[in-house]
């Protein structure tokens, strides 16, 4: 599909701007994440890339964040909210409530290398079960070793 939109949509973007570019710079990339306890971490992850990268100062103020669906309410139809999202509280109001405090915190400096090693790599992101698990319905492993010798056992 990612090979299809790059050669229709990008030379018609190329013709309508004047541009002679790729839109997108590497390969399309992703990650299996374990709902239950990383998701909202991956969202969070998202919605302050453009804080991290010095382009606005709250998620809010980014023109594609999900944060004015999430925190402000503000409706889009291209915006579904993920069960676990749904989770954080019965009624609207306290669940975006939640869902802006999950923002008052910075993201673990660990965290951060862990998402972003599960994205470059492809290896899902969860805790040792989850990985297992995945392992076990593809039947083969997953994830990247760690390179050099292993270590001896003493």
């Amino acid at each position: 599909m990612m090979q299809h939109v790059g050669r229709s949509y990008v030379p018609y973007i190329n013709y309508v701007y004047g541009t002679s570019s790729s839109i997108w710079e590497g390969r399309f990339k992703s990650s299996l994440i374990q709902d239950e306890e990383y998701f909202l971490l991956c969202m969070r992850y998202i919605e302050l890339n453009p804080v991290r990268a010095n382009m606005v100062k709250s998620p809010g103020s980014y023109r594609w964040s999900s944060d004015k669906r999430n925190v402000l309410g503000q409706h889009n139809t291209l915006i579904t909210s993920h069960p676990v999202y749904k989770q954080l509280a019965r009624n609207l109001d306290q669940r975006r409530e939640k869902y802006q405090v999950l923002f008052t915190t910075e993201i673990d400096k660990e965290l951060l290398t862990n998402i972003r090693q599960a994205w470059q790599t492809g290896t899902p992101l969860g805790n040792s079960y989850f990985k297992e698990l995945v392992e076990s319905k593809l039947k083969c492993k997953v994830g990247q070793s760690k390179r050099g010798r292993p270590i001896a056992s003493t």
